[in-house]
């Protein structure tokens, strides 16, 4: 044998050591596009989980590697980067993708290979009903829906409210759609329901509509982008009541963009991190220090973080890194995480509570807990 053949030979056959001692993950986010600040936080909660586990040894005595991929917040890159991990990267489980829209897009593909996944935040019902390989570690729209009504009318003593949703983005459409329904069924009045395309960033038309029937409350379901953007057109037309929402206002961004606008709005999320549990104030201090800053982390960092964490767990129980097995130990699940403790019901969503957030002094501030 040639020196050279002899070392190509050698660097294959180290390669496939190396492989062999290795489980990989993928890992998907939109860390470029509309929604990148998710993406960033969710891939950051996802390599602190990884590092945490490689640092006790692992899963099933092999190191774990994340293999990530930046799905850009398109659907068709999301399907794209989903078929690379699967069949080009051979990765054993998927925790992604953040945006419902994309998630959609991939949880076929996996559901089809069945390469189990857990999705962090996507929260449409659809993503689940896909299949039986497909989890998510964040509860439901009809339930972030229904606790946004319910806060509405019980604790801000709203009877009459307005939705702004996003017409192109399930995850947007639900929400307001869960919002509509439980709000009406408290005995409250919708008296605007207005719909913007994708990509506006001049709400005044469909303000204008709502701001003219009056209501003592605006559900805007979109993300932190829009929901800045809209709540200071809001107030520059003369809105001065509060604004509720989902999730999606969950970003260090939404301050910095909209400034005094989203004083006195609140929002449903999956963890407060000024919770004083011993879960989140390990997860704060672990997560500021290994990526040296100050601000805390948001739910979409919690939610990557859990979301590995309970796959990890999966595959640890199910004793071997085969897609059938760790879809089974998937569905026992009943394990502690940061957000809470998370068993899952017979469609592969998690029970657990949900907190509300208020936008309060330039900060996010916990104010209550919904159970289901």
């Amino acid at each position: 044998m040639r020196p050279y053949a002899f070392v190509a030979a050698l660097l294959v056959f180290v390669a496939l050591s190396a492989g062999a001692q290795e489980i990989k993950i993928g890992g998907i986010g939109p860390v470029t596009g509309e929604a990148a600040t998710f993406g960033v936080s969710t891939k950051n909660g996802m390599t602190l989980a990884v590092e945490e586990w490689n640092a006790k040894g692992g899963v099933l005595g092999k190191k774990i590697k994340l293999v990530f991929a930046d799905d850009k917040g398109d659907p068709a890159e999301g399907a794209t980067v989903y078929t690379k991990l699967i069949q080009q990267d051979k990765v054993v489980a998927l925790v992604g993708t953040v945006m419902s829209k994309v998630t959609l897009a991939g949880a076929p593909i996996a559901q089809a290979a069945k390469v189990p996944m857990i999705s962090p935040t996507s929260t449409n019902e659809k993503v689940t009903q896909v299949g039986d390989y497909i989890f998510r570690a964040c509860f439901i729209d009809p339930f972030q829906g229904t606790v946004g009504a319910k806060f509405a009318y019980n604790d801000l003593k709203a009877r009459t409210a307005a939705c702004i949703f996003d017409v192109g983005n399930d995850y947007t459409k639900g929400l307001s759609e869960n919002f509509q329904k439980a709000f009406l069924a408290l005995g409250g009045k919708v008296v605007a329901y207005e719909a913007h395309p994708t990509g506006t960033t001049d709400f005044k038309a469909q303000l204008t509509k709502i701001i003219q029937a009056k209501p003592d409350v605006i559900y805007c379901s979109d993300y932190y982008n829009d929901d800045a953007l809209i709540a200071t057109q809001a107030r520059e037309l003369g809105y001065t009541g509060p604004f509720v929402g989902g999730d999606g206002w969950d970003s260090a961004d939404l301050v910095k963009i909209g400034g005094a606008a989203v004083e006195n709005c609140f929002f449903t999320n999956h963890y407060a991190p000024d919770a004083t549990t011993p879960a989140v104030l390990t997860f704060v201090k672990n997560y500021k220090a290994r990526f040296k800053t100050s601000d805390a982390p948001d739910a979409l960092a919690a939610l990557g973080y859990d979301a590995m964490y309970i796959m990890l767990d999966a595959i640890k129980r199910a004793g071997k890194a085969d897609g059938v097995k760790i879809k089974e130990a998937l569905a026992k699940t009943d394990l502690a995480v940061v957000s809470g403790q998370v068993k899952f019901d017979a469609n592969r969503n998690p029970i657990k509570a949900a907190a509300i957030i208020e936008i309060k002094g330039g900060k996010q501030v916990y104010r209550t807990t919904v159970n289901p």
